[in-house]
């Protein structure tokens, strides 16, 4: 019995192995990077999902009496030249540019993906048309190229999503060819293909599931361009209309302001940095997480 008790102390003593999810948690509090991007990020969002709490304004309406007002108590960002309170567009603006980055790059992810993995898994003339077909699309500058579609398209929100969703779709398209065509010489394929595994079973359950860590940083940091890309199409009038409080269209709207009542271009655009600011460093500290070879044990 004594000696019973003795080995039911010392395994009592022994320290648990820690989970994968806790070692991450563990190494992403170290860095700094990372926790910076997130923090912000969960802000921004917790902003997004209630905006009629934190303001008594409404983003649209018009209130002419109180037009181009500076900062004060009443209006923490001021007014626009319709009266209307900035921070309240502010703050409602994230929905649509969260909302519209986060589903610009799920198509560019979808459309990159699926061409990356057929061409670098299936190789020959099917990679060859592939990626010539993605040099195409890499020969013309994105923002020209998201603006002709665009212009195809029709100016609106949703036309300027899928355009800034195509246009970023090369990129995925190469890394996913780059990791397929490295995961599809690995001994476990081999042994897929001589179980009598298909192609498509192959691809969705050994290929794609390695390939989710770059997938998984470069939509992290892809998100923070999406928004740029989006603000920057509405502030050439191709994105989102008045009144839609979108962050490039009030800075398109303020333009003539911007010496007279300088808050009202100063705050949406404050705004669009530090949402591409942290999805950056959200990336970045992703990268160091994520990867074996700069991940700090």
């Amino acid at each position: 019995m004594a000696i019973k008790n003795v080995l039911e102390d010392e395994q009592t003593n022994i320290p648990k192995e820690r989970t994968k999810f806790q070692t991450f948690v563990k190494r992403a509090k170290r860095n700094k990077a990372f926790m910076i991007g997130f923090s912000v990020i969960i802000v921004i969002f917790i902003m997004a999902f209630i905006p009629n709490l934190l303001t008594p304004y409404s983003p649209i309406a018009k209130d002419l009496s109180s037009r181009l007002m500076p900062p004060s108590a009443s209006h923490w960002f001021g007014t626009d030249d319709l009266g209307r309170d900035i921070l309240t567009r502010v703050i409602y603006g994230t929905q649509i540019s969260f909302g519209y980055g986060f589903l610009a790059v799920l198509i560019a992810m979808i459309i990159g993906s699926t061409i990356g993995v057929i061409a670098g898994y299936f190789g020959g003339k099917i990679d060859e048309f592939l990626m010539r077909m993605i040099d195409v699309v890499l020969a013309f500058p994105s923002i020209l190229l998201a603006i002709l579609i665009v212009a195809i398209l029709g100016p609106k929100l949703e036309n300027a999503m899928i355009a800034i969703g195509i246009v970023n779709a090369p990129v995925y398209a190469r890394l996913l060819r780059s990791s397929t065509m490295i995961i599809k010489n690995n001994e476990f394929i081999d042994a897929s293909i001589a179980n009598g595994s298909s192609d498509l079973r192959i691809i969705f359950s050994h290929v794609l599931p390695n390939c989710m860590t770059p997938i998984i940083v470069q939509a992290t940091l892809g998100i923070g361009g999406a928004i740029l890309e989006m603000a920057g199409l509405s502030f050439l009038g191709l994105g989102a209309q008045p009144p839609t409080p979108e962050w490039g269209a009030m800075l398109n709207n303020a333009r003539e302001f911007i010496r007279s009542a300088s808050w009202v271009i100063t705050f949406p655009g404050i705004a669009i940095i530090l949402s591409v600011l942290a999805f950056n460093l959200l990336g970045d500290g992703l990268r160091d997480l994520l990867d074996p070879h700069t991940a700090k044990k």
